[in-house]
C-alpha cells in the first residue's frame, strides 16, 4: 500500500451551511482536494464561489453559532474539523500560515510591526523577545524589506501596502508552516508589487517545502504561481486539472468561460494600426 506522505492537507467531502430565516442554506458542498508538500494549488472562481469561506472552514474561523461544517479536513493526518478553539489556535500561525487580502486588517493600528511581529513568534515558541526580535528581523531581510530593525520600530500606516504584504508574508513564514493559505494576497498591490510578493511566496514556497493554497480571481497570478488549478463555481469544485492542462485545455463549460473573461490585448490590430 502506498502512503500519500506528501499529502499534507487532506479535505473531504466539505460542506458548509450557514442558518438563514429559510433554514439552513448550503454555501459549500462536497469540496475535495489535497495539498502537496512543497507545491501550490490554486483555486479559482468568481467572487461569491466559496474560495474564502472554504478557507475559514479550514482555519476553523467561522462561528459555530451561525455555521455547520461537516467532513474532514485533515493536516498531516490530525482532524481538524470541530477542534477545541485553545488547540486550533496553537495550529494556526503554527503549522498553517495565513496571508489575508488586505495588509491594513491583519495588524493592529496602535501597536508596532516588530511588536506583533515578536508576540506571534513567542505565541509559538520558547524563544525569548531578544531571539523572537532576531527572528523576526532575518525574516524580514528574506522578503528583502530594507533596514527591518528600523521598520521593527515603525507602526502599520508609516507602510506601503506593498511593504506591509511582505512583512505579512515574512510573519507567515517565519515558524516554517506546513502549509500556507494566501487568500486574495496581490488585489490591493500594484503590478510591481504583485510581482515582488509572487516571487517571495514561490522562493519561501521553495526553501521551507511549504504547501500553499493560493486563493484568487485573478487568473494571471495562477499561471504564474500554481502546480494544480481548482475551479470553484456555486460552492462546488467543477473542475481540478494540472495548471498547464487546465489553461491549454479546459473540460468544463465554466472554466472556459473564466478563461474567456481574462482582459486580452488586441496586438495584432494595435501593430496593423501603427503600420498605417
Amino acid at each position: 500500500m502506498i502512503k500519500n506522505d506528501h499529502h499534507v492537507l487532506k479535505v473531504r467531502n466539505l460542506n458548509v451551511k450557514v442558518k438563514s430565516d429559510q433554514g439552513m442554506l448550503p454555501l459549500v458542498q462536497g469540496l475535495q482536494f489535497e495539498l502537496k508538500r512543497g507545491k501550490v494549488l490554486g483555486l479559482v472562481g468568481e467572487s461569491g464561489s466559496g474560495k474564502t469561506m472554504t478557507c475559514m472552514s479550514i482555519l476553523q474561523l467561522l462561528d459555530r453559532k451561525t455555521t455547520c461544517i461537516e467532513g474532514s479536513i485533515q493536516l498531516q493526518g490530525r482532524e481538524l474539523n470541530g477542534l477545541k478553539a485553545e488547540d486550533m489556535r496553537t495550529i494556526r500561525g503554527r503549522e498553517i500560515g495565513y496571508i489575508m487580502q488586505n495588509p491594513m486588517n491583519a495588524f493592529s493600528p496602535v501597536f508596532t510591526i516588530g511588536n506583533q511581529f515578536i508576540e506571534t513568534i513567542r505565541t509559538h515558541t520558547e524563544l525569548t523577545k531578544r531571539q523572537a526580535f532576531e527572528l523576526a528581523v532575518a525574516s524580514m531581510e528574506t522578503v528583502h524589506l530594507p533596514k527591518p530593525s528600523e521598520l521593527m520600530r515603525r507602526y502599520p500606516f508609516q507602510l506601503s501596502g506593498g511593504m506591509l504584504q511582505r512583512v505579512m508574508i515574512a510573519i507567515s513564514m517565519c515558524l516554517r508552516p506546513s502549509v500556507v493559505i494566501a487568500d486574495e494576497p496581490t488585489t490591493a498591490l500594484d503590478v510591481t508589487n504583485q510581482l515582488q510578493v509572487l516571487k517571495e511566496l514561490d522562493r519561501l514556497r521553495l526553501e521551507s517545502d511549504s504547501a500553499i493554497l493560493l486563493i484568487s480571481h485573478d487568473l494571471g497570478v495562477i499561471a504564474e504561481l500554481a502546480d494544480e488549478v481548482a475551479v470553484m463555481h456555486k460552492g462546488r469544485i467543477v473542475e481540478k486539472a494540472d495548471v498547464f492542462q487546465l489553461f491549454d485545455h479546459p473540460q468544463h463549460e465554466y472554466t472556459k468561460k473564466l478563461l474567456q473573461a481574462r482582459p486580452t490585448l488586441p496586438i495584432h490590430e494595435q501593430a496593423r494600426e501603427f503600420a498605417l
